[in-house]
């Protein structure tokens, strides 16, 4: 018998025939012994329906108050889903945040959580009962509502794994793993077995959308393994092989590069003739980060005359507007001669956690975009990931010929 936290998305929970479905698949899991838990999501839509409801009477609108508006589709989806288990003879109910309770700290609309009190599901869970979770939210000391931020269901779902001494957790979603990259636009990408948690949070936070950045954190905090899989398989995580992240110690045989990852939701910044002097970057990103606009990749020219240089950065493409008036505005201060933003690139990594023990990984992504004919504009690069970013109109074939440079292509 083992311990298991189920988590199911939007689309896995989208109608009354995808819950029962989702029923179906709780009842193989209990039938087979295992204690079980559910952490499910609003149904798909819901959520921006509710966010529009509070953006239309007021923009400005109270967090507080929104937070209590659109936890509310969870809440729908968790007491349908028990009603369900109910109807299949399964011993179930719903637990809402607050019930359970899952505290977190009063940042409202992306809060984090602070610590779950499990005793009272541990004790149900110990009787046979299933606990099925409203995810996406918690709440404060002071008693109110919050919620976890966009995707903030897979974190709800990892932290009560880690709560509970959970043996897995097995997130639910449209696909049935992780893939070396995306599937859509690579026919020959393939699905991996295991990844580890590193991989699987640079992959993350590079673009793959298969989990929320967060949830990996915190299951690599807590050591907590993860199962990748589709609600539209007929068969259930226990006897599904999904895509597991788990720690590196667990892979016996690493890849050099185990998967592809990019994003459109780049645009580079150009700041020319820039004053080569110290403090000049402070100067800069100083304003930009007091205007909440994350830069990711930067690189400062070679000053050849020593008194001026040019500084490339990126921000998300929703916020180069923000950023160009906040250094249009700041003008004189930074000294430099002109700015050039382009929002037409996209931004493509490699990774692997083979790269710690094998020299030439940079190359070999260097020479397999030349070879197309694909100038690079900037490049950074970490311990296990090397990115680089292109001209937009080149990100399927820039794809394509990395995943083949690296020998990831299925046979």
């Amino acid at each position: 018998m083992a311990r298991i936290v189920l988590k199911f998305g939007g689309t896995s929970v989208g109608d009354i025939d995808r819950i029962k479905n989702v029923a179906r698949k709780v009842e193989q899991e209990v039938k087979a012994g295992h204690q079980v838990a559910v952490v499910v999501s609003a149904m798909s839509g819901v959520t921006n329906q509710l966010v529009k409801y509070c953006n239309d009477i007021d923009k400005l609108h109270d967090a507080r108050e929104y937070d209590a508006i659109v936890a509310s589709g969870e809440q729908v989806t968790s007491g349908l889903l028990a009603i369900a288990l109910q109807s299949l003879g399964i011993q179930a109910r719903s637990w809402l945040g607050w019930q359970i309770p899952i505290y977190s700290d009063e940042t409202h609309g992306k809060a984090r959580i602070v610590s779950i009190d499990t005793a009272e599901l541990d004790k149900r869970m110990n009787t046979g009962e299933v606990a099925v979770v409203a995810g996406f939210q918690g709440v404060t000391e002071t008693g109110r509502i919050t919620t976890l931020g966009r995707g903030g269901s897979d974190t709800s779902a990892v932290a009560l794994a880690a709560a509970l001494k959970a043996d897995r957790c097995d997130i639910y979603t449209d696909v049935d793993g992780v893939y070396t990259t995306d599937p859509r636009i690579v026919t020959k990408a393939r699905k991996l077995s295991k990844i580890t948690y590193e991989e699987m949070l640079e992959l993350a936070s590079q673009g793959a959308k298969v989990l929320q950045t967060r949830s990996v954190e915190m299951a690599m905090n807590h050591r907590v393994r993860v199962q990748v899989l589709s609600s539209f398989e007929e068969a259930a995580g226990s006897a599904l092989p999904g895509t597991l992240v788990v720690d590196e110690d667990e892979i016996v045989e690493k890849e050099v590069v185990s998967g592809i990852a990019y994003s459109r939701d780049e645009a580079k910044i150009t700041l020319i003739g820039v004053a080569d002097r110290p403090g000049v970057a402070a100067s800069i990103f100083g304003p930009l980060t007091d205007a909440a606009v994350n830069v990711d990749m930067i690189v400062q020219n070679v000053s050849e005359d020593g008194k001026s240089t040019d500084m490339t950065f990126t921000v998300g493409k929703a916020d180069i507007a923000r950023a160009v008036k906040v250094l249009e505005d700041a003008k004189a201060e930074l000294n430099y001669k002109r700015i050039v933003s382009d929002a037409n690139v996209v931004k493509v990594s490699v990774i692997g956690v083979g790269m710690r023990s094998h020299a030439g990984v940079a190359q070999r992504m260097f020479k397999a975009l030349a070879d197309k004919g694909i100038n690079i504009q900037v490049i950074s690069t970490s311990e296990i990931k090397i990115s680089v970013l292109i001209a937009e109109e080149y990100a399927e074939l820039a794809l394509r010929a990395l995943h083949t440079a690296y020998g990831l292509d299925a046979a």
